[in-house]
């Protein structure tokens, strides 16, 4: 097998149908309706490659290996490279947790972003969807190993991605790395890695610090409601423990956004009716053991003790009704003065924000991005 292993093109990723999809920890497990978006031609016109890149003898932090570490991926468009050989149009997003690469391919974001002539317009730019350690395609508990799988932490996904740009597609340098929730985390941690890899970094709904308080308590909550369910069975369930749906309820009460919701479900009839969706269709999409080792590979996020060495102009953007990073905290505001070309952004509710899944919905926050690309146009 090649570098990038196989590879497969495809068209018309999209789906037609008015429908609600799942947004995984791009919504915190909760399902979000995509409720009066326009179809957009350009998308299903989207020309995606499929492959993956095995990595051989992965060592993980814990000090674990895996044989073989298969890292799943999908990109869009062509590298470009300047007079020195080196990439100058490569763009990595980076999903949150439960999610994959090709949550980024919906109307609402590719449609928003990759199409002709928009900001990160394919037919220009080469862009990286992975799927992390964990999830989606890539490499995972319910592949086999169960709860026997290597232990692994933000620091690992972080150190994968990167082999996954530079030894597998061969880029040597990213014209932006963005992500949303836990791919917003990924995106300050690359900043401050690899500060000279990028020449911008956008991290949507997420906050440069460990986490605790009720953002923790929330995870804890999640890993307890498996854990502790007899009916896990250290993993080797046989049909997914009772504990996953407490799990799941953890995860909508958590990305709830009250004024939406309020308007999707303005009934008890109606408001039944959508908790049984979400709920139902989250549980058949969810594995007990994936979720568990997602949720706890947070233990060893915390940015905040490198931000000084971040050099790329970065824009943090947050919104006012993400109940997983609320406002009220004021800790965006504070670490970004930390931040050398840093600016903090929190969107303000309106009857267009989506709670903490606002970061999926470019058509809100896609303003401060075109200033970000802007500001941070290399001179070639």
């Amino acid at each position: 097998m090649s570098a990038v292993g196989r590879s497969r093109k495809f068209i018309g990723m999209i789906s037609r149908a008015r429908r609600f999809f799942v947004l995984g920890l791009v919504g915190l497990l909760a399902l979000v309706p995509e409720a009066s978006f326009a179809q957009s031609g350009a998308v299903d016109r989207l020309s995606v490659t499929e492959g993956d890149f095995p990595v051989r003898d992965f060592k993980f932090d814990s000090g674990e290996t895996l044989p073989v570490l298969n890292l799943h991926y999908r990109t869009l468009g062509t590298p470009a490279r300047n007079v020195r050989g080196q990439v100058i149009n490569a763009v990595l997003v980076m999903h949150g947790t439960g999610g994959t690469g090709a949550q980024f391919l919906s109307d609402n974001f590719a449609g928003v972003l990759f199409g002709p002539g928009q900001l990160l317009d394919a037919a220009t730019h080469y862009i990286i969807l992975p799927d992390n350690i964990g999830h989606g395609k890539s490499s995972k508990p319910s592949d086999g190993l169960h709860a026997k799988f290597p232990r692994y932490g933000y620091s690992d996904l972080v150190t994968a991605q990167y082999r996954l740009v530079t030894e597998g597609l061969r880029v040597d340098h990213l014209r932006l790395v963005m992500g949303t929730s836990m791919g917003g985390m990924h995106s300050w941690m690359w900043a401050e890695r690899y500060p000279e890899f990028m020449d911008a970094a956008m991290p949507l709904a997420s906050l440069p610090v460990q986490i605790s308080g009720r953002n923790r308590m929330f995870r804890r909550m999640v890993s307890d409601s498996i854990r502790k369910d007899p009916t896990w069975m250290g993993g080797e369930y046989k049909t997914q423990p009772e504990g996953l749906r407490g799990a799941v309820y953890t995860g909508v009460f958590m990305s709830s956004v009250p004024l939406m919701w309020q308007k999707l479900a303005p009934s008890r009839d109606e408001a039944d009716a959508f908790f049984d969706r979400m709920v139902a269709q989250r549980m058949a999409s969810s594995d007990a053991n994936d979720m568990l080792y997602q949720f706890e590979s947070s233990f060893d996020y915390d940015p905040s003790k490198d931000l000084e060495k971040i050099q790329c102009p970065l824009v943090a953007v947050n919104s006012a009704d993400d109940q997983v990073n609320p406002p009220e905290l004021g800790i965006l505001e504070a670490e970004i003065k930390r931040v050398k070309k840093g600016r903090a952004v929190v969107i303000p509710i309106s009857d267009q924000t989506r709670g903490h899944s606002t970061h999926s919905w470019p058509a809100i926050w896609g303003h401060e991005l075109a200033a970000l690309l802007k500001a941070s146009e290399p001179a070639r």
